[in-house]
């Protein structure tokens, strides 16, 4: 691959400089009784001077532009510029003066029809301008090559940070998760409730489900929402007759990806938050599927827990999803929280 790139850009190089060389036999007209290619354009000088140019070019291109203008050493780039112009300015006096035969040089094909003998006395105006020619187009396709290949490091740097921070977030939901979860099946344990060993099966299949599928950047949602619904059941296996837990889904999820473990923290907070075994304590979880959208809502009571130990109220689940969210659906999620007196909402959208 790496040598086909070079291959396609030896090509494009030599046809644009085919292309370059064939402007005077394009531009300029030409003695009838002449060839296609007149005698002067094969000369020397007219060969010297194109060598020269493209010479120029690379050497602006792969040296000076890297190694001076891309450190900030403006003066001296300058400097060599202008030394550079004046002595391609000068070229064709030197060369007429080094040559034994003045037919040898030739008026510029290019940019000036004027005749020899009114080359200027000290620089040539034609030089000059094919030389800044090369100038602009080496300096432009370089600068244009170096904003590109920054901007694609950048990108890459980037994602790269993006990544990290994504497999912190998500090394920290799951501790979180595990911590929570082994502290219910110790509760039903103690209480040597028949429930235990059903719930160390459920989460059993939902580490499963952390270790295998959680560590990608995005999952079929219909995983999410079976995850979602055995951590579900594994909580309603402590609960008491007065908690009742609702989680309703509607549309087709067949199909859809989503990042995982999104919906974990906000049903973690309902159920630590919205279940009282002295009142009356619904939690509601509705679900919606939409073609490019889905709905994400839970309602739920809110009740003292004033008594927790500040381990067990520290808002990491809240803080990370909110952090996730942002990494993962920039511009393309909503989320609302409604933290009333009494009640407690959750409200996210996100556009798949």
């Amino acid at each position: 691959m790496k040598f086909n790139k070079i291959i396609l850009q030896v090509v494009v190089h030599v046809a644009a400089w085919l292309c370059f060389l064939m402007l005077p036999f394009v531009l300029f007209s030409r003695p009838r009784d002449t060839g296609f290619i007149p005698e002067q354009y094969v000369s020397t000088y007219f060969v010297l001077t194109n060598l020269l140019y493209i010479s120029f070019y690379y050497f602006n291109y792969y040296l000076l532009i890297p190694k001076l203008l891309a450190q900030k050493k403006v003066v001296a780039y300058t400097f060599i510029i202008i030394g550079l112009l004046i002595l391609f300015g000068m070229f064709p006096r030197i060369y007429r003066h080094l040559s034994d035969d003045l037919h040898l040089l030739p008026a510029n094909p290019i940019l000036s029809n004027r005749p020899r003998h009114l080359l200027p006395p000290l620089l040539s105006g034609g030089s000059i301008a094919i030389f800044l020619l090369v100038f602009v187009i080496s300096t432009g396709i370089r600068v244009v090559s170096q904003w590109f290949t920054s901007e694609q490091k950048n990108k890459e740097i980037e994602n790269e940070k993006l990544n990290t921070e994504l497999s912190f977030l998500k090394s920290q939901i799951n501790p979180h998760f595990l911590f929570n979860t082994l502290n219910n099946i110790y509760s039903l344990a103690e209480a040597r409730s028949e429930k235990t060993s059903e719930a160390v099966m459920k989460l059993s299949s939902i580490m499963r489900y952390v270790l295998t599928e959680a560590k990608n950047n995005s999952v079929p949602l219909e995983k999410e929402i079976q995850f979602t619904t055995h951590y579900i059941e594994l909580q309603k296996m402590r609960l008491t007759g007065k908690s009742k837990v609702d989680f309703i889904i509607t549309g087709d999820p067949t199909g859809k990806q989503i990042s995982p473990l999104l919906f974990l923290p906000f049903v973690e907070n309902a159920f630590k938050y919205g279940i009282s075994t002295r009142e009356t304590s619904p939690v509601n979880i509705l679900l919606d599927i939409k073609e490019t959208d889905i709905d994400f809502k839970i309602t739920n009571n809110k009740y003292n827990h004033a008594l927790l130990r500040p381990a067990e109220t520290t808002g990491i689940g809240i803080t990370n999803i909110k952090r996730r969210l942002e990494l993962l659906y920039h511009n393309r999620y909503k989320l609302c929280l409604a933290d009333e007196k009494t009640t407690y909402a959750v409200n996210l959208n996100i556009h798949l």
